[in-house]
């Protein structure tokens, strides 16, 4: 059986998306899912697999389904802090908060994957994120994303993302699409971080509501692969 790929001591597991990814997805803020999407598996698949192997040790005889129920506990408590922690205002303020909670959610569903046996570093894991949170509705849909996204991720490594146009709109578009990830409304999340006194009653409530539904469709899928039998959506 192969042992599980090891996070180096020493090295952070990031809390929210790394700056590089927030370049990516601010110059590229129509495929900002997409690039979520593949920088998770990178960074948070290897975690992911790390804490399955060391939880099966740990408990010997666990389930996959009590050791499933253990990671969304603790990201779901995440999501639900996620809502208030972030000190910036405004707009801005509203996109770092939506750009969070995906990451979390992303953590979430590669730990559930794991939890089942399944591996969170292969780049199907990709695609199981972006159907999952409805970015795409089909696999082969969101495949097809993710290798353009990929592409201009090498596009924008050799020669820059070009223009951006005007700060303002890039990050209303960033937004929508990271809140179309994260499971909950724009306009709702942007009304939460603007109105004082909002921020915290709204965010935590929608991050927790959202990244709980998140986990019923992750538990759904895995949990075909544990039994062994096919997901509908895996043709």
């Amino acid at each position: 059986m192969p042992t599980a790929p090891t996070v180096a001591a020493g090295q952070e597991i990031p809390e929210s998306p790394p700056a590089t990814l927030w370049d990516r997805m601010r110059g590229d803020p129509q495929y900002a899912p997409e690039h979520l999407a593949l920088e998770a598996v990178r960074r948070l698949g290897p975690e992911a697999a790390q804490w399955a192997a060391r939880a099966r040790e740990e408990q010997p005889g666990v389930t996959t389904d009590a050791l499933a129920e253990q990671a969304v506990r603790r990201f779901v408590n995440r999501a639900r802090l996620s809502g208030a922690v972030s000190g910036a205002a405004g707009l801005p303020g509203a996109v770092i908060d939506i750009g969070v909670l995906a990451w979390t959610q992303a953590r979430m569903v590669l730990h559930v994957a794991a939890a089942y046996g399944v591996d969170p570093l292969h780049p199907d894991r990709a695609t199981d994120l972006l159907v999952l949170q409805r970015v795409h509705k089909v696999a082969e849909s969101a495949r097809l994303a993710l290798g353009v996204a990929a592409g201009r991720e090498r596009a924008g490594a050799l020669f820059g993302m070009g223009g951006q146009g005007q700060l303002g709109k890039v990050m209303l578009r960033l937004g929508v699409r990271l809140a179309q990830m994260a499971g909950i409304r724009a306009a709702k999340r942007v009304f939460a971080k603007l109105v004082p006194g909002a921020a915290i009653i709204l965010g935590t409530w929608a991050n927790s509501s959202a990244t709980k539904d998140l986990a019923e469709r992750s538990r759904a899928l895995y949990r075909q692969h544990a039994t062994g039998v096919p997901g509908p959506r895996r043709s």
